[in-house]
C-alpha cells in the first residue's frame, strides 16, 4: 500500500492554498483530515442528532470563507470555530438552549461480562453520568470552555480562536468553570453517598 509522497507531506497551509487556487480535491482533503474532530465538536456542544447537518453547513461555509482565513491559527481551530458558530445557530433556530449533549461520554451498555469487570463498568457509567449531569448545568459559556479545552484537547490558543475570547478570557473561565464543575460533582457525590 503506497501513496504518492505528495500527499503524505500536504500539510493544512499547503491544503487550504491549493483549495483557494480552485483545487476542490484539495478541500476535500481538508474536510476528510477534519471531519471527526467536526463532528465531535458539535455533538459535544450540543448538536446531538443534527451534528452531521451542521458540520456540513459549517463545511460548506469554510470553503465559501477560505479567503477569510489568514493562517494567524490552525486551520482546525478555524473550522472548529465556524463548527461552534453553526451549532449556537442550531440552538437559536431550535428556539431553546438544551445544552451540552455528550453522545461521545454516554454510559456504553454493560456486557454480561461478571464480577469486578461489571462493577467497574457501572461505576464507569455512573461516574460519566454524572459528568454529564454536571456538565449541562453549567452556564453555556462555562460548558463551552470545558468542552474545548478538556474534551476536545484544544490548546487555550485553539480555544481563543475556537470561541474568539481574549487569552485572559479563556484562561478565567476554564479556572471558574472547572471550579463549578467540581462543586457540582461534589454535591451529586454527597446526594447519592
Amino acid at each position: 500500500m503506497s501513496s504518492s509522497p505528495s500527499e503524505v507531506v500536504l500539510d493544512d497551509a499547503e491544503l487550504v492554498t491549493r483549495a483557494r487556487a480552485g483545487d476542490l480535491e484539495a478541500y476535500e482533503l481538508l474536510v476528510a483530515r477534519h471531519t471527526a474532530s467536526a463532528y465531535r465538536t458539535a455533538v459535544l456542544l450540543g448538536a446531538g442528532p443534527d451534528a452531521e447537518d451542521v458540520i456540513q453547513e459549517a463545511f460548506v461555509k469554510g470553503h465559501r470563507s477560505l479567503s477569510r482565513y489568514r493562517g494567524e491559527s490552525s486551520f482546525r481551530s478555524w473550522l472548529l470555530a465556524i463548527v461552534a458558530n453553526e451549532t449556537r445557530n442550531l440552538h437559536r433556530s431550535r428556539g431553546r438552549r438544551d445544552g451540552l449533549v455528550l453522545r461521545a461520554a454516554a454510559a456504553h451498555p454493560v456486557s454480561e461480562s461478571t464480577g469486578d469487570v461489571a462493577v467497574e463498568a457501572v461505576l464507569a457509567g455512573e461516574r460519566r453520568a454524572a459528568l454529564v449531569q454536571a456538565l449541562r448545568r453549567l452556564p453555556e459559556r462555562d460548558r463551552e470552555v470545558i468542552v474545548c479545552r478538556f474534551f476536545l484537547d484544544l490548546s487555550e490558543d485553539e480555544t481563543v480562536t475556537m470561541l474568539g475570547w481574549p487569552r485572559g478570557t479563556v484562561k478565567s473561565r476554564t479556572a471558574r468553570a472547572l471550579v463549578k464543575l467540581r462543586g457540582l460533582l461534589d454535591r451529586e457525590e454527597v446526594r447519592r453517598g
